[in-house]
């Protein structure tokens, strides 16, 4: 069954409010944040966390579909963590002797995975906002936790852990994208001719969503915003990293240089240079646009009735959803379109199953993504009877009204925890 009490401070947990997905096991945020920096610290982690898992076992009770349902996504994300120190420590594996030096710990792999794991997402959270790219930055989060590996002799300890291992893969980025020269470049015309004076965006062909953690506040902030992640790809990749460091880490100017290779005085010129250029590339209401950890009920409601539009087919519904400057982009693709009229002329071609440029039924699973809300869309296709991943839309609602959707490939849906099909 559920957890009926916090498992941080043992307090009784809020009445369930009904709504359909992940119950909360924390009575408040701050047992939430205090959990997750629980985790974050270390310590005896494999262990632990196997433990964590055969108690979980051992609690499940298949009764009510919901609360066993809850309970196997909590058993699945332990499970998932623990592969992924499993994966860590295979990867690390260097060739062993034929014998073994004195003292030789046969369990060192396990547990330097166990030290490292508890970094993985915030690491890759970092290389994600360098490069991006999700995909780029699981490659990048692995490449940090092997290099890190194999030069664990030369960790002095005269920082913590955490910051030896943002060092490597900040350094790891950049030697990345001196690698892979990336230059935002301009959309071709829209297919559509866009309405109400909407022009494109720049063209970042390489950007990617990166899923939200809930029990991770801060990484649900301005900066993981699609529109901060664009901007940011500007900059040259130094100047970018410098400001990742000094303005998002908050590191001091010193400890920024040493990482880099660099002077004080560099940083603080690479900083002057890269705060006005990322200024300038953002929108200028920007601050006054909605945040948050959660979702309203207001934008809950309006991605229901995104979803019910798209279902039906209801091009008078999805019109009163859209402001008038609405856009849409679909990185990779090339394509965008711009403003309500062109937009809605555009969908109801693809909603009239009497039109050559119909797919399809469509169905919507919410999602999170860079601290919007999300939806994960599939399509049945004339004559099948499953509904396959089609695009993972992210939206931006401003004044309760959809103001901007960004299209991404549908093979990022398991990162999201997203099925690839679903039946009826």
């Amino acid at each position: 069954m559920a957890d009926s009490t916090c498992r941080v401070c043992g307090k009784a947990l809020p009445r369930p409010d009904g709504r359909p997905g992940r119950a909360s096991v924390y009575c408040s945020a701050a047992c939430r944040q205090k959990a997750y920096r629980t985790r974050q610290a270390g310590g005896d982690a494999v262990h632990d966390l196997i433990t964590d898992i055969e108690n979980r076992v051992k609690s499940l009770q298949p009764g009510r579909p919901e609360p066993f349902y809850a309970d196997v996504q909590e058993l699945s994300s332990s499970v998932g963590r623990l592969r992924r120190i499993a994966r860590v420590a295979a990867q690390s594996v260097t060739p062993e002797p034929v014998t073994n030096p004195p003292g030789t710990n046969p369990l060192q792999e396990i547990d330097f995975a166990g030290l490292v794991e508890p970094h993985r997402r915030e690491l890759q959270v970092h290389c994600y906002r360098m490069v991006g790219s999700y995909d780029d930055s699981e490659d990048l989060v692995q490449e940090t936790l092997l290099k890190a590996w194999r030069n664990r002799e030369g960790f002095e300890g005269r920082s913590s852990l955490r910051t030896w291992l943002y060092t490597i893969a900040t350094n790891a980025c950049l030697d990345f994208l001196r690698r892979n020269e990336r230059r935002p470049q301009r959309y071709a015309p829209s297919p559509v001719p866009p309405s109400d004076g909407v022009t494109a965006p720049p063209f970042l062909p390489w950007l990617q969503p990166f899923p939200d953690d809930p029990e991770a506040v801060v990484e649900t902030s301005e900066t993981l915003e699609l529109v901060f992640l664009a901007a940011v790809q500007h900059l040259p990749p130094r100047q970018r990293a410098v400001l990742i460091m000094r303005d998002v880490l908050g590191w001091p100017a010193a400890d920024t240089a040493e990482a880099l290779g660099l002077t004080v005085a560099s940083v603080t010129s690479a900083l002057q240079r890269a705060r006005p250029a990322l200024r300038d590339r953002l929108p200028e209401r920007r601050d006054e646009w909605a945040r948050g950890t959660d979702p309203s009920e207001a934008e809950r409601d309006l991605a229901d009735r995104y979803a019910r539009a798209a279902i039906d087919g209801d091009m008078a519904a999805m019109t009163a959803m859209l402001r008038a400057d609405v856009r849409i982009t679909m990185p990779p693709n090339p394509l965008w379109f711009g403003g309500r009229d062109a937009i809605i002329g555009m969908l109801s071609q693809t909603f009239d199953p009497s039109s050559p440029a119909y797919i399809g039924r469509w169905r919507h699973l919410p999602t999170r993504a860079n601290g919007r809300l999300a939806l994960g869309g599939y399509v049945q296709r004339p004559g099948t009877r499953v509904h396959r991943a089609q695009v993972l839309d992210v939206l931006r609602i401003e004044d309760g009204l959809i103001a901007e959707i960004t299209s991404f490939e549908p093979h990022l849906f398991p990162a999201f925890g997203l099925p690839l099909t679903l039946t009826d």
